[in-house]
């Protein structure tokens, strides 16, 4: 009997939360990768991540602050990838969503385990290197998972009157950016909605040109030659499709460090590329938390994949065999996990 083909799937901010804390001690205790993940932050004097992660309870000032969430968040998610059980499943391609890129760098073996640890780590600091601004998160899709073409193409002539830009195309959902003000302005342009728009805090204008000072503080420390070529195809954040004898290296870090950075993250793209062009048996979301399974669901509904064509079916399909795996979920884990 053959492998199961599977998509990598890496998360992006946001997913680590109260009832992630202690993820890494839980599911990665005594992992040598978190030793050298420790070692490298405390020779550069900050906080390692087992004390981060172990702390007595979930600090929403500290946990969430970029240069605190996003070396969590892409430590639980590439010590998840590490524990995939290799003997049952094969890798036919890897995506992420917005900062979860530099986890996929990772996982698809474009760039080392230390340097993508180094790229997360430098990145969850640069991220907080921006002009004012920050984002907000829409729902366009109903309680069928589906999106009204008329809302959607309303809501994006809002964002546009008042100069709010697309940050991320997350299925049944749209991230938008831009200055508080232009935010605070677009309640009052937007069409009837399932809810109202919900800012995240502590997040900037990301995937925007206002965050041309991080993208300018990431070419000048993290390195070309840090790249290579996916050892996997590798998914980027327009649904193009990295392969190995096609990638030119220094394409590669161009655009995590320009495009990636400063334009639309489309994770819906790299999801319809994703299930179309791999045809996987399964996709794997990594940890740490589940909160991207919802947009994954609303791309393979609105693709009808597998004759999952509404929420119902999704979620009764979830219980079975699920389709979408997702590694913060316990029983879901012992799926894949080795």
């Amino acid at each position: 009997m053959g492998k199961e083909t599977v998509v990598i799937v890496c998360p992006g901010r946001g997913t680590y939360n109260a009832p992630e804390l202690g993820y890494l001690a839980r599911h990665h205790a005594g992992s040598p990768w978190l030793a050298h993940f420790d070692a490298a932050r405390t020779a550069a004097g900050k906080p390692s991540l087992t004390a981060l992660d172990g702390a007595a309870k979930f600090d929403p000032k500290l946990h969430p602050r970029g240069d605190v969430a996003a070396p969590l968040i892409h430590a639980c998610a590439y010590l998840d990838f590490l524990t995939l059980d290799r003997e049952r499943f094969e890798v036919v391609a890897v995506t992420g969503n917005s900062m979860g890129w530099y986890t996929a760098l990772a996982c698809a073996g474009a760039v080392s385990g230390e340097h993508g640890f180094a790229i997360a780590d430098a990145m969850g600091v640069n991220s907080q290197r921006h002009k004012p601004g920050g984002q907000a998160v829409i729902v366009l899709a109903g309680e069928d998972w589906r999106v009204d073409p008329e809302t959607a193409r309303r809501v994006e002539a809002a964002c546009a009157k008042v100069g709010v830009l697309p940050s991320i195309r997350l299925g049944g959902m749209l991230v938008v950016a831009g200055p508080e003000a232009a935010l605070d302005a677009l309640n009052a342009e937007l069409p009837p909605l399932p809810r109202p728009p919900l800012r995240l805090p502590g997040h900037g204008p990301f995937h925007t040109p206002l965050m041309q000072a991080s993208a300018d503080a990431a070419r000048g420390s993290l390195p070309a030659e840090w790249f290579g070529a996916p050892q996997v195809p590798l998914i980027d954040g327009r649904g193009k499709i990295w392969r190995r004898f096609e990638t030119e290296c220094e394409a590669l870090w161009d655009y995590t460090f320009g495009h990636q950075i400063l334009a639309p993250y489309d994770f819906t793209a790299a999801m319809t590329v994703a299930i179309r062009e791999f045809a996987p048996d399964r996709l794997v979301l990594l940890g740490p938390g589940e909160t991207l399974g919802g947009a994954i669901g609303q791309v393979t509904v609105a693709l009808d994949w597998l004759d999952i064509g509404s929420k119902s079916v999704f979620s009764l399909r979830q219980e079975g065999n699920p389709f979408l795996v997702a590694m913060g979920r316990e029983a879901q884990r012992r799926v894949v996990a080795s």
